[in-house]
């Protein structure tokens, strides 16, 4: 399915995973990607931080995105841009484009933090680079960098291809804040798994999902009831989800999440150094909640 506009829907950050050696298992994610378009997800969103980018080489970025774009069951793939400079971010969305991608969602510089003018411009660049419609993402409770909904106008003024917003602000009111601000020019996004429904009776019509990758039906279904279905039906599904949903805000949320895909069978919990897998109390803790969820699983 390719939606209308581009990055409506639920869109998992798919997980990149690693073969005991710690190298990507090309193999195992074209079945995750597989397993997510069966469930009838509307795109996929690779090498973000989820999906560990940060770790990974250039030709290992390239080589995650000719998998995904090639997979037979195919749903579009839009690449994440993260780089600590701006030529590397540029050159990084021209190869994607080349690669076949349909989209980016782009971050600030992951460990500079700069004045407003510097990440305006750094975002600037990319969008200039590219024809590809792309999303801005908004966290600045992970990057420290902080788009306003006044920046963000900015930007779009002056970059049709800036179609959507992913914010990850934690704070439902950016969204009436950029609604106000531009009506429906751009499509917002939700990035923090646990204001799903929140986020969209707030207008947000499209989802970069965490626990979709190890809870796919449930999350399609939970998307659907949050923007049409019964809202005692969406209350008692969101209540179920809402413990497992909530580990993809903690500080160890990409482990937590693979972990998560490993205990329903949708892959493993392998990462990349430098983060190792959950241990001790924190590890029986998540287990805890996943079981418990699994145990009460909706039919």
């Amino acid at each position: 399915m390719n939606p209308t506009p581009p990055f409506a829907g639920v869109w998992p950050a798919i997980t990149t995973p690693f073969d005991e050696s710690g190298r990507i298992d090309h193999e195992a994610l074209a079945e995750q990607a597989d397993g997510l378009v069966q469930a009838g997800v509307h795109g996929l969103v690779a090498l973000g931080s989820l999906g560990e980018g940060g770790t990974l080489s250039l030709p290992e970025k390239r080589a995650v995105v000719k998998t995904l774009v090639g997979c037979p069951r195919r749903v579009p793939v839009v690449a994440a841009v993260s780089a600590l400079a701006t030529d590397e971010a540029v050159a990084f969305a021209r190869t994607a484009s080349d690669l076949g991608v349909r989209g980016l969602m782009v971050l600030p510089p992951y460990a500079y933090v700069g004045a407003e003018s510097e990440m305006e411009a750094h975002m600037a660049a990319v969008f200039s680079a590219t024809t590809l419609p792309c999303m801005l993402y908004n966290n600045p409770i992970a990057y420290g960098t902080d788009f306003t909904p006044e920046a963000i106008r900015r930007l779009a003024d002056r970059h049709p291809n800036l179609v959507a917003v992913k914010e990850s602000s934690a704070d439902v009111r950016r969204l009436h804040a950029l609604r106000a601000l531009m009506g429906e020019r751009l499509l917002l996004s939700v990035g923090v798994d646990d204001l799903l429904v929140e986020s969209i009776a707030a207008g947000a019509r499209g989802w970069i999902a965490g626990l979709a990758n190890a809870f796919p039906a449930e999350s399609m279904r939970l998307f659907h009831l949050a923007q049409t279905g019964s809202r005692a039906e969406c209350e008692t599904l969101y209540h179920w989800f809402l413990p497992l949903l909530r580990l993809d805000t903690r500080p160890h949320f990409v482990q937590c999440i693979k972990l998560a895909q490993e205990r329903t069978g949708l892959g493993s919990e392998r990462v990349r150094p430098p983060r190792l897998p959950l241990e001790g109390s924190e590890r029986q803790e998540v287990l805890a909640v996943i079981d418990a969820a699994i145990a009460a699983r909706p039919s």
